[in-house]
Formats: C-alpha cells, structure tokens, sequence
C-alpha cells in the first residue's frame, strides 16, 4: 500500500465513528437517551467498531478502484422516547450524513487557504495529504449514507413522504436493502462511481 492508502485507511475510521457518535447525540437531544445509556456518545473506536464494517471492508476497499468506505455498529435508537418521533427520527438519520459534510467542508476552507496547490503538487505533506483524504472520504461518506437504499440514512427521506399503501412492498424491499448495497459495490461499482461519487467529488473539488 502506498501512501494514499494508508492515508484514507487512517481517515475514514474516525469519520465513521463519528458519523455514529452523531446520531445518537441528535437522538438524546430529542429525547432519547439509548445511545447515551450504551456507552456509544464516545469517540473511543473500540464501542463503535464492527469488525466487518470498521476494519475489513474498508481496507479491502481501499485496494481497489472503488475508494474505502464502510460503517461501524449502529447507534441503537429508540424512535419512541422522542419528543416527535416521526420528525425527529429524520433528523436522527441525517445527522450522520450532515456531519460528514461538515468535515469535508471545513478539510476543504483548510485546504484551500493553507495548501491552495494540493491538487497540482506532486509532493504533499503529510498534514495536507491527511486533509485532502479527510474531505474527500467524508464527502463519499455522505453521498454513500444518503443512497435511499435500506438500512442507510438516505431511505429515511423516503420513508418520510412514503405513502401509507406504499408501506407494504417498501417493507418487502427493506428486507433485502443490504443485499442491493453489496450488489452495486462488488458488481456495479461505476454505477456508485459514475453516479453517486463522482458528482459530489467533482462539487468539492471547486471548493478547493
């Protein structure tokens, strides 16, 4: 592995645990405090690591073409000990997504001030690489969450607006959510790459 990998290995770690620290620190400020209670409102990776999702998949990834991205234990939530939990389980969806782009936004106002050449210089520091690769997984990080495909935080949207007669073969369809997720990255993964990622990266990009 050279120096890329180890530096988007070294990045999206954290920014998936934080990612979860946020939906239960939106959850216990709307009224439920399970996430608290579990001991995962914690930055310390070992409450959040899942050994799959944390560690294989994204170094498996980060040896491919597709980039490294992956997740960590869900945060459990309780939508019944909020104070609204229709709205409010929402906002507990898109506080993962949300907060990923807030890092991706404040690595890209760094970057471009400190380090305006990062994306023409062929010799990076070590700093300026870790910044680049921090925004850049993070920004995956939120187009990947925000896929309207079950269980990421993207199919909430839908959910919100579904259509009560809809119900029934949405649920059918959750079911088999993580299977569809596998299906694009292994075996379609342009089709995340083309339209998904590429995208959003191209929108950060003129951030820099």
């Amino acid at each position: 592995m050279d120096a890329d990998d180890w530096s988007r290995i070294a990045v999206i770690i954290p920014s998936i645990i934080v990612h979860e620290v946020s939906h239960g620190a939106v959850a216990s400020h709307f009224g439920d405090d399970t996430a608290k209670r579990a001991g995962r409102l914690t930055l310390n990776p070992i409450a959040h690591i899942d050994l799959f999702g944390t560690i294989i998949l994204p170094v498996i990834l980060a040896l491919t073409s597709i980039g490294a991205f992956g997740y960590a234990k869900p945060v459990p939530v309780n939508p019944r000990n909020l104070r609204d939990p229709k709205q409010h389980s929402l906002y507990v969806s898109l506080a993962g997504p949300a907060t990923n782009l807030v890092i991706a936004l404040l690595a890209a106002v760094v970057l471009r001030f400190a380090y305006p050449d990062v994306l023409t210089s062929p010799d990076l520091s070590i700093v300026a690489r870790l910044l680049f690769w921090l925004g850049f997984m993070n920004v995956v990080l939120a187009a990947f969450n925000l896929l309207p495909i079950p269980p990421l935080d993207g199919s909430a949207l839908i959910e919100r607006v579904l259509p009560r007669q809809w119900w029934p073969t949405w649920l059918k369809y959750r079911q088999s959510g993580f299977g569809v997720l596998l299906l694009l990255m292994f075996v379609f993964p342009r089709v995340l790459g083309d339209h998904v990622f590429e995208p959003a990266l191209r929108q950060w990009g003129r951030l820099l």
